[in-house]
């Protein structure tokens, strides 16, 4: 093999580029003493673009495509001139692959809490945190701008500084929105709209463009959304007397002995209430009065009578009050063994050992003595 065959056989001839890490933004072609032959061919895919430096000078920037490298308008610098035989003179210029596509799903979030002014509420303090996606609109800005000589350039080298800038201007569109905090929620898509347009133009001079914004969460301190919690619960009570007589009287009604009688009692109360108030409100002659400073209490519902159960050959009667249980005792259907419950009696007793019953059985007088023998 001849020396001109040596040397024509170490220049490149095929000049791509493929990744794979999904998070490069500029890779440098490397050739490491290699020259790049004059004809070669240099492939350009979607979603990149190829940038040429020669000494140190941006030369020309490649869109997509494929591309001969046999022009006289390419900047062309070799140590070989003197050969004008065997080959053509190599180029010795740098190429740069810039991705040109979508970085999707980079993370945002505010470090500090940011002080706004809330019309409602007063300064609150708020944070937020969201996505974005980024992706390089200008190949040569981006590289004379950011990347500078490095080899390889990826994502997370310039993420925080884009991060830093989301920040700064949420901040400022945030504090001049006047939007209340209440109504943040439904309107996250226009303050990112905002947001990516107050960007817009400071990340046009990195080269960068940030087609999404997206706002996922602004939130309070946990102290104040332990408050606004408070205030709803009691925005659906509503009115405070109203709830508590309603309390009542379901816990009246879950009572099964004797909760008929005292839903009856209560509604008659009531009634009385609701008639009383009529008549103070209509006046002497109709005139309507003064509104008093507060409503009147309501008296409490009437102490709950006990009633009882029998328990008799397998079977249960009752429920019967303590009269009742009187005139059976009178009638001699009710005993003092006979066995008796009440709601909250812990099981069946004799009726002779219940407090309340007992008394029921030394009003009447005790069965004549047998005879005498």
């Amino acid at each position: 093999m001849g020396i001109f065959d040596f040397l024509s056989g170490q220049f490149i001839d095929v000049i791509h580029w493929t990744d794979d890490t999904r998070d490069t933004m500029v890779w440098r072609f490397e050739r490491e003493g290699h020259e790049i032959k004059y004809g070669a061919k240099l492939t350009v895919r979607e979603g990149q673009a190829a940038v040429f430096v020669h000494e140190g000078q941006l030369a020309d920037v490649f869109t997509p495509g494929l591309y001969m490298l046999e022009t006289n308008n390419m900047p062309i610098m070799t140590s070989l001139q003197h050969w004008d035989h065997g080959f053509k003179s190599p180029f010795k210029s740098e190429i740069y692959f810039v991705n040109t596509t979508r970085f999707n799903d980079l993370k945002w979030g505010t470090k500090n809490p940011i002080i706004a002014r809330d019309p409602e509420f007063g300064p609150v303090r708020l944070r937020a945190y969201g996505t974005y996606s980024v992706r390089v609109k200008d190949p040569a800005r981006f590289l004379t701008e950011i990347v500078g000589t490095d080899g390889e350039f990826t994502m997370d080298e310039i993420s925080f500084q884009i991060r830093n800038i989301i920040v700064q201007a949420f901040s400022r569109t945030l504090a001049s929105s006047g939007i209340p905090v209440l109504d943040m929620a439904a309107n996250t898509r226009e303050l990112g709209q905002l947001v990516g347009k107050e960007i817009e133009a400071q990340i046009a001079e990195y080269g960068l463009a940030m087609p999404e914004l997206y706002i996922e969460n602004i939130s309070l301190p946990p102290a104040v959304e332990a408050v606004m919690d408070k205030r709803t619960s009691m925005g659906v009570v509503g009115n405070l007397n109203e709830y508590m007589q309603f309390q009542a009287a379901e816990a009246l009604g879950r009572d099964s002995a004797g909760g008929a009688a005292m839903q009856t009692g209560l509604g008659a109360g009531l009634g009385m209430s609701m008639a009383q108030a009529a008549t103070a409100q209509a006046g002497p002659w109709g005139a309507r009065p003064a509104p008093a400073a507060a409503a009147p209490v309501p008296p409490p519902p009437p102490p709950m009578e006990k009633v009882w159960h029998i328990a008799e050959n397998g079977a249960t009667s009752g429920p019967f009050s303590k009269a009742a249980m009187g005139r059976k005792v009178s009638e001699g259907s009710l005993g003092r063994d006979s066995l008796v419950w009440t709601p909250g009696q812990d099981g069946w007793q004799r009726a002779e050992d219940v407090a309340e019953l007992a008394q029921l059985f030394t009003v009447m007088p005790p069965p004549p003595p047998p005879p005498a023998p």
